[in-house]
């Protein structure tokens, strides 16, 4: 006799949401800008997505105020930061307090790529990418970018942040 792997649909959410929540996930800080207007979010849906050529692919909240300046600025950055900088992406969560003058998003010191998308200045590497494809996903949306450009400043050994790293949680 066949063993059922089906569980009772009570079951079923909160079984889905901690499966969902113990993929590998890392946490990064999506950058995007539109004319004046530029943001970093905290970001956990990053992937490459291909290698000819060089792809990556983001997963944003259709509500964020980074969808828009994506979407409309044509461009997006990843920061990766170091597992030592967890506090960091708390600042992030919600849209960052720009101050142009002072060059800070958040509080934080950022660069401008050369599609304009900010990058935070200590992050251990990041990309720079112009948008090649949109697929909307229902809550969110997934943004293709080529990777132009990119950078190690914090040397070849990269201990990334990773969603397991905090007490976050981001799934399901």
């Amino acid at each position: 006799m066949e063993e059922s792997a089906a569980r009772p649909l009570g079951d079923l959410d909160r079984v889905r949401r901690r499966v969902l929540w113990s993929l590998p996930a890392g946490l990064y800080l999506l950058g995007a800008a539109d004319g004046e207007r530029r943001n970093l979010m905290t970001l956990s849906w990053a992937t490459q997505l291909a290698t000819q050529p060089k792809l990556l692919g983001v997963g944003v909240e259709a509500g964020a105020l980074t969808h828009a300046l994506v979407r409309e600025g044509g461009a997006f950055s990843l920061s990766v930061l170091h597992r030592h900088d967890r506090a960091i992406v708390r600042r992030f969560v919600k849209p960052a307090e720009d101050d142009p003058e002072a060059g800070t998003l958040g509080g934080q010191r950022v660069l401008t790529a050369s599609t304009g998308a900010p990058i935070l200045a200590g992050a251990a590497a990041w990309l720079d990418c112009e948008l090649r494809h949109v697929l909307e996903l229902g809550s969110h949306t997934l943004f293709v970018g080529e990777v132009i450009d990119c950078d190690l400043p914090g040397g070849e050994e990269i201990t990334p942040l990773r969603m397991e790293d905090t007490r976050m949680s981001y799934g399901g």
